[in-house]
């Protein structure tokens, strides 16, 4: 078996992973620009990667460019856009409409990018019934049934934290294998669905870190 065989039989590691997504903003902001095409070291200096790691992350998922010319924009973007699962539609439930809830529900690009949110749940009496991002807010004890005639693929949690848990139960049940949690709760679900965390102050901490470390260092 080749050195590239084994490669592919491993499993993606997460930072391969999550370098994916950066690849598909630099990319579409190049095709946007009109560029035909750029070199992994082009790619490596705009992004803060090295070369080598460009071209070993994409190794993973098989072939691309040319030795002597680099990769085709247009090309290469539309393999990260299928590595990246964007080559078909989701439907998305949100659950939660307070300030987070709101915006995710604004955000023209998830749906220009094949993620629709089709339904929004809250439990504020207030917000029963109002119209956002195209979807009427629903109450909560509406979604069982809803998922039962309209299954959803990703489920978004944007609720206090208590209340984070027995969402993603109900959504679990329902059906959903994909949860998008804005809650700073862990959720417990089971081994088939997949879990990913958006915990905004984790990003703040982290940057608080940086320029910390930037200060004691400059203090030496």
């Amino acid at each position: 078996m080749t050195a590239r065989a084994r490669k592919k039989r491993e499993a993606i590691p997460q930072g391969v992973v999550g370098r994916l997504p950066i690849y598909f903003r630099y990319l579409t902001e190049l095709a946007q620009m009109g560029v035909d095409k750029v070199s992994s070291a082009q790619l490596g200096e705009a992004l803060d990667f090295t070369a080598a790691q460009i071209r070993s992350d994409l190794s993973y998922f098989g072939s691309f460019g040319q030795q002597g010319y680099g990769y085709n924009v247009a090309e290469l973007l539309q393999q990260v856009r299928q590595i990246l699962g964007m080559s078909r539609k989701y439907s998305l439930v949100l659950v939660g409409a307070g300030n987070v809830g709101k915006a995710i529900g604004s955000y023209g690009w998830f749906r220009a990018e094949g993620f629709v949110i089709d339904a929004i749940f809250d439990i504020d009496p207030h917000l029963i019934g109002n119209i956002h991002g195209g979807c009427a807010i629903r109450h909560v004890d509406e979604l069982p049934q809803y998922l039962a005639n309209r299954p959803a693929d990703i489920g978004v949690i944007a609720t206090p934290k208590e209340a984070a848990q027995n969402i993603c139960d109900l959504l679990v049940a329902g059906g959903v294998k994909g949860i998008w949690n804005f809650s700073p709760a862990h959720l417990d679900v089971p081994d088939d669905v997949i879990v990913e965390n958006i915990h905004l102050t984790d990003s703040l901490l982290r940057l608080s870190f940086r320029l910390n470390e930037r200060s004691q260092r400059s203090g030496d």
